[in-house]
């Protein structure tokens, strides 16, 4: 069986155990997620999805 987990989600779970265990400000927690948003609205976004895609897919490689 095959779990997925939406990356999104799996971020954001990042940030807030960050933001639990301090070690990140919510100022630079927001300044991230401000960055991120308009990170995708650039022409850099289709460079991040294609890194973030076969990083992933590597991941998912190693583990069969």
């Amino acid at each position: 069986m095959v779990i997925t987990i939406p990356l999104v989600l799996l971020l954001a779970a990042v940030l807030a155990l960050l933001l639990r265990f301090r070690a990140v400000g919510a100022g630079a927690a927001v300044a991230a997620a401000l960055f991120g948003f308009y990170l995708a609205d650039t022409g850099a976004a289709d460079t991040v999805n294609e890194l973030v895609t076969a990083v992933t897919g590597a991941v998912a490689d190693i583990g069969h």
